[in-house]
């Protein structure tokens, strides 16, 4: 995985290190650490630890602090504190359902990676403002799925994606085959149904299955 000569990840590091970044839903810090280890295991480094529940800044220390071979993400930064909290819990990416400049200016200062989240031009041309070109498309399926990147990649043909939001193993292909989409992102690597029942050997076959999408 390449890194800027300081040693930091950027967020292009983040999206060219496997075809997929994990949605990870987490409500018991139990289960973050053998999460983390069977996707690992699988082949996917970048874990994308949504801030939806209580738990995920405990499970996102846990994965920091016990899976070094992991990269933990936090999914869902709606605000500079969140981005601030994220970073203080060992979190080494950011991605945001959208953008604003708070968030952005928070991140850069955190030294964070950050995908911010668009689904109009007008969203893509704040982002960019902001300095912003590497963007989490969001919510891919709603907002026009893989048509609507190809159309994007005329007048954005600068900017690249990781489209989030609708997308499994079954349609992920046809988003990865667009010249402007480097990953994607999608829950279905971590069922909730798996991970309540501590399947870690079916959510590393998903991994493999994942990491091999881009072959």
């Amino acid at each position: 995985m390449a890194v800027t000569p300081d040693g930091m990840l950027t967020a292009l590091d983040v999206m060219q290190d496997a075809a997929v970044i994990p949605v990870i839903v987490l409500d018991d810090v139990a289960q973050a650490v053998p999460l983390a280890r069977a996707l690992v295991g699988g082949g996917i480094r970048m874990l994308e630890v949504t801030m939806r529940t209580p738990a995920a800044l405990a499970c996102i220390e846990a994965i920091a602090a016990e899976v070094p071979a992991a990269v933990p993400g936090a999914g869902t930064v709606r605000s500079a504190a969140d981005a601030q909290a994220a970073a203080a819990a060992g979190a080494r990416f950011a991605v945001s359902p959208g953008y604003t400049p708070a968030i952005g200016q928070a991140c850069r200062e955190l030294g964070l990676p950050l995908l911010p989240g668009v689904a109009t031009g007008s969203e893509i041309l704040q982002a960019q403002e902001g300095g912003w070109t590497e963007l989490k498309f969001f919510p891919a399926l709603q907002a026009g799925g893989a048509a609507m990147l190809k159309a994007l990649s005329g007048p954005f043909h600068d900017v690249r994606f990781c489209p989030t939001g609708g997308v499994t193993a079954a349609n992920a292909r046809d988003f990865l085959s667009l010249p402007n989409v480097v990953c994607v992102g999608g829950s279905w690597l971590t069922p909730a149904d798996a991970v309540k029942a501590g399947d870690w050997d079916r959510i590393a076959q998903l991994a493999r299955e994942a990491a091999a999408l881009r072959g």
